[in-house]
């Protein structure tokens, strides 16, 4: 009698998802397809396939047929993401921001443009929304006006917790249930499936800027949905019209980057809530945001100038992006965050003078010596960690 458990934890599943198949094809490392089209002597057999794509957005059955369709590489890639967010079926794109321009198209070709958010989101997210480029319409709200912000043309309710950048956390379930029929869109992003599973929590579409912590290595930019597979036929069809294909390379490298996404996060989370206790006690900072679940970024709040301490670091990297092996930290509201009007940034606690820190996989001793420095003046005792401000 076989008695290997058939539900695998996320540890397992990040190192074989996607795999399942290459002891059977005699491979050992995933392959990788850059073909962009593919033979097909059977033209009517062809045309029934695309006919079959065009009505559901379901992958073909058989041989790919071209790249802007679908990838193998790709497809291994979406396969373990699925497995590691619980949802059915995921699809990625060249990027997050294309990722979620080809969710609110989804809904906006059904007439549904209305989208309800909470700030904050990332800047470019907002802005997305705020500007209208397409052709949405967005309610701003916080969480507990969910409900009543909802219309009969609302098509997504979009939330990212813990939010970009200053980690404010969302009760998802009671969101959830506030959104009632409508899709709630969760930016999983800053947690991962390592620390945060939306669809458990009644999530229908789950984001990733697979850029960040997917990738984990600050050489790939992806974006990814989890959600079921009917949604995710209609997002292989806005993919497959407006061209927002991941490149092959990309999936591979994402799919590489899987496999050690349990063991990065949870590394980087304990350097992470470390620096978090220690700038807490520190006199330079004025406030200290570290979610309550864990997680490796760190937002504060500096009491003098923060573009001083962005030119001071030597071994953080002052640098946009996140979720990498090393360290960033940058001025949202110069940067990230720019983009959104100054009035509503600092309403959604985007202060002037907060520091966005992605922490990375070095010695946290060797972090906090070159946050120190940054910081200027003198070193002071690291905090205990229940000094840290949560959410």
């Amino acid at each position: 009698m076989d008695t290997r458990r058939t539900t695998r934890a996320l540890a397992t599943e990040a190192v074989h998802a996607g795999r399942d198949d290459l002891a059977g094809l005699g491979l050992h490392a995933p392959p990788i397809d850059l073909s962009t089209t593919y033979p097909s002597y059977d033209s009517r057999a062809e045309a029934a396939r695309i006919d079959a794509f065009a009505a559901t957005g379901a992958e073909p059955d058989g041989p790919p047929v071209y790249g802007r369709l679908g990838n193998p590489t790709v497809a291994r890639f979406e396969t373990a993401l699925a497995r590691l967010e619980g949802t059915e079926s995921a699809v990625a794109f060249a990027s997050g921001m294309a990722a979620l321009s080809a969710a609110l198209l989804v809904r906006g070709s059904m007439g549904l443009r209305h989208v309800v958010a909470v700030r904050p989101l990332y800047g470019c997210s907002d802005h997305l929304l705020t500007a209208g480029l397409l052709g949405s319409e967005v309610t701003w709200t916080d969480p507990a006006g969910v409900a009543d912000a909802l219309r009969p043309d609302t098509g997504l309710v979009l939330v990212e917790t813990p939010a970009n950048p200053t980690l404010a956390e969302i009760d998802l379930r009671a969101v959830a249930h506030a959104c009632g029929s409508v899709p709630l869109l969760v930016d999983n992003t800053f947690a991962t499936p390592v620390l945060q599973r939306p669809a458990e929590h009644g999530a229908r579409l789950v984001l990733h800027s697979a850029t960040k912590y997917l990738g984990g290595h600050g050489d790939v930019l992806a974006g990814v949905v989890a959600c079921d597979e009917e949604f995710a036929g209609r997002l292989r069809q806005v993919r497959f019209a407006t061209g927002g294909v991941l490149h092959p390379l990309a999936g591979y490298l994402l799919l590489r980057g899987l496999s050690t996404l349990p063991v990065r996060v949870r590394a980087a989370s304990a350097n992470a809530a470390e620096l978090a206790a220690r700038l807490a006690a520190d006199p330079r900072v004025e406030r200290v945001h570290y979610p309550r679940i864990g997680g490796a970024m760190v937002s504060f709040e500096v009491n003098g100038d923060p573009h001083e301490v962005i030119a001071g670091v030597r071994l953080i990297t002052p640098a946009v992006s996140l979720g990498s092996v090393d360290s960033l930290i940058q001025h949202p509201a110069s940067i990230s965050h720019r983009i959104v009007d100054a009035e509503d940034r600092r309403g959604a606690g985007v202060a002037d003078r907060l520091l966005r820190l992605s922490v990375g996989l070095e010695d946290v001793e060797d972090l906090w010596a070159d946050l120190d420095a940054a910081l200027g003046e003198t070193a002071v005792t690291p905090a205990r960690p229940e000094a840290v401000a949560r959410g």
